[in-house]
């Protein structure tokens, strides 16, 4: 079955270069092969505000630097995100972007009572985090938080579900190691997942 996968770079750097963008590339490159439709969604490369009050994330609109992003999302069956884990968390700049792009009217409606209406249901999500310690440590010790926060608080709350995960620690150890992970992401791609 063909699907429309979306993916989400959420590396901040615009030069690129960066092993979570030969993992987009892999996701990439075995999606088309299996004739999967790809949109990719280069966070660096987008201009758009932080949003500064409770009153700009209510407005429901998007920036016009947004806007092929949103489509993106809104046609997609699959989505695939990818950062590198910053400070415990994911990078500033992607949490400004999924700020933008699930605000209400889009991601979901309020509704009375204090309920709200998931907008973005029958889509599906793979979060990639990439970090330097191993991914063991970040998941017991650590707890995973922001992993947990990003699905539950923000895929989970707009109605995407089932979340995959891939943690893929100790990036600067060996090339087997990457591209052990190169080959996964590729597979993932043609499976469309």
């Amino acid at each position: 079955m063909t699907r429309h996968l979306a993916i989400i770079q959420g590396h901040p750097d615009p030069k690129g270069g960066h092993y979570d963008h030969a993992l987009a590339d892999a996701y990439a490159k075995g999606a088309e092969a299996a004739g999967h439709k790809v949109s990719r969604i280069e966070v660096a490369a987008l201009d758009f505000p932080l949003l500064r009050s409770f009153k700009e994330f209510e407005s429901g609109e998007a920036p016009e630097g947004l806007l092929s992003a949103r489509k993106a999302i809104e046609g997609a069956d699959h989505l695939v995100i990818i950062y590198p884990l910053w400070l415990g968390t994911m990078p500033a700049l992607l949490k400004a972007f999924f700020e933008q792009i699930f605000k209400p009217g889009f991601a979901f409606d309020y509704l009375e009572g204090g309920r709200w209406r998931k907008r973005l249901t029958g889509r599906s999500a793979r979060v990639v985090i990439t970090m330097g310690m191993p991914a063991l440590i970040y998941r017991w010790f650590f707890g995973a938080h922001s992993l947990k926060s990003l699905e539950r608080n923000i895929l989970k709350f707009v109605g995407i579900k089932p979340v995959r995960e891939s943690l893929i620690g100790s990036v600067e150890g060996s090339e087997a190691h990457r591209k052990k992970w190169l080959a996964k992401m590729e597979g993932f791609g043609r499976k469309g997942i």
